[in-house]
């Protein structure tokens, strides 16, 4: 609805092309306003959904809305998300303005109803469309000539796992007679029923995060798709997966997890180990950005699975940690270096810091935090999670911190490759962080640093939603 704000303002002229930009970083910036003030009255010690909103005129499906703290901070990080990918593609998009700036607008709508609604059928009819604005943002103001295929590879992986899902759903809503979340996680299923369920909503969720053998759309997308484009399916996209599986898998089949969790413990590790060796191999600094994350992801999915509070919330602040500091990488290496000198290979780049030291320093920051060092949000979540997979299977533990070691090299040495040394030959001359770019990594910065000194901020409010995730493994 906020991309109807659009609609009768002409982009043809100067003017129009200012006036779109204001009124979308307007309407943006509401409904960032709003979300703060669920997050400000939003009570941590009740239990059950909160802001609840039904409407039963709809004869297909239950419309029923609410937020409890899992949906919460999602719903916040989107709205962040949203005003600073609007700022970071200010200057960049120069065709179809006014379409681009509606469809992130549509995306955001399609995004927080996907964390909002409280019925199967909702969750997988938003969880698809939001791919359809996603596909025309990557098809049309992509970076190169293979943009197509990137937006193809994009809408069809995530279209094809899907399907699965959707037939587990028609079969809860034969088997249940209602997709409402509270009354299927009270439903019995026989335990063959709860594998074969379980099944058709992981392969959706193991594309959407992406696991190995079904991530190789997501470096493409990453690489051809617009600055917003990459920071969105980064900051938030990757994170249905997530939200699945915390409002799906684990309250309504716990005991499929808990007879399929040797599986996806060992895919988590290929994926953590795979996308980490070819992290640095990577001469791209968007598909390098794009393979760690399918490296944070894994470890995201170990804490998931870990049953285990520490371990669950774990993964849950170190998807949250992702959607700052990814974007923020991006924003970094394809917005700040690529809108100056328009190539992506990292070898021509060397001696930053020379003319841009503000650049380096923000540049090191968001390092830091992506190989997780201590007081950033990334290391406190990313201890959590790796504590709560070792409590689970110890031999897990350590082959999962093995992703600690492999993050750092390939950190390491794409910030000391790009910053250190003389300024490389292949550059002109070029000025630092302008004030739009600052303004756009400065909150996800901010954030990952104050929030990892204090996590207890989002912790807190997680512990009374998620023990109830806990399921006791009874011996036989």
């Amino acid at each position: 609805m906020s991309a109807l704000f659009l609609l009768p303002i002409n982009d043809k002229t100067v003017a129009g092309r200012i006036w779109v930009k204001r009124v979308a970083l307007i309407v943006s910036m509401v409904a960032f306003a709003l979300s703060i003030v669920l997050w400000a009255t939003y009570d941590s010690s009740t239990p059950g959904y909160q802001f609840v909103q039904s409407y039963t005129t709809l004869g297909f499906c239950h419309f029923h809305v609410g937020i409890d703290a899992l949906s919460l901070y999602y719903v916040v990080l989107t709205a962040l998300l949203i005003p600073i990918c609007l700022l970071a593609s200010w200057d960049n998009v120069q065709s179809r303005l006014k379409t681009y700036f509606a469809a992130l607008l549509v995306v955001e709508t399609l995004l927080l109803s996907v964390f909002t609604v409280l019925d199967l059928l909702l969750f997988y009819v938003f969880f698809e469309a939001a791919l359809v604005p996603l596909f025309l943002i990557v098809g049309i103001w992509g970076g190169s000539a293979t943009r197509v295929r990137a937006a193809l590879l994009l809408f069809l992986y995530t279209l094809a796992g899907s399907l699965f899902m959707l037939l587990a759903i028609v079969v809860i809503a034969g088997h249940v007679g209602t997709t409402d979340f509270t009354l299927v996680t009270l439903a019995d299923f026989t335990s063959q029923g709860q594998h074969l369920l379980w099944l058709g909503f992981f392969v959706a969720f193991a594309v959407k995060t992406p696991l190995v053998p079904f991530h190789m759309w997501l470096p493409r997308a990453h690489a051809e798709a617009p600055l917003a484009g990459s920071m969105l399916l980064a900051g938030v996209v990757l994170k249905l997966s997530s939200y699945g599986i915390l409002r799906i898998l684990l309250p309504m089949l716990p005991d499929a997890t808990h007879y399929f969790t040797p599986l996806v413990q060992t895919i988590a590790i290929v994926t953590l180990v795979y996308s980490s060796l070819a992290t640095i191999r990577q001469v791209d600094f968007k598909a390098l950005v794009a393979y760690s994350s399918i490296a944070h992801m894994a470890i995201v999915m170990l804490g998931l699975i870990s049953n285990t509070l520490i371990g669950i919330e774990g993964g849950y602040v170190l998807s949250l940690a992702h959607g700052l500091v990814s974007p923020a990488l991006f924003m970094l290496v394809g917005g700040v270096l690529y809108d100056r000198f328009h190539t992506r290979i990292v070898r021509y780049y060397r001696g930053l810091v020379v003319y841009m030291p503000v650049f380096a320093s923000l540049f090191f920051i968001a390092a830091c935090a992506n190989m997780a060092v201590p007081l950033s949000l990334n290391w406190a979540s990313e201890f959590m999670a790796l504590a709560g997979a070792f409590q689970r299977s110890p031999v897990v533990g350590v082959l999962g911190a093995s992703g600690i070691v492999l993050s750092a090299c390939y950190t390491i040495w794409l910030w000391s490759r790009m910053v250190g040394g003389a300024w490389s030959p292949y550059l002109s001359y070029t000025v630092d962080v302008t004030r739009r770019e600052f303004m756009v990594l400065s909150p996800l910065l901010i954030l990952t640093i104050v929030l990892g000194i204090v996590p207890t901020v989002i912790i807190g409010d997680l512990h009374i939603v998620i023990t109830p995730l806990l399921y006791t493994i009874t011996p036989l």
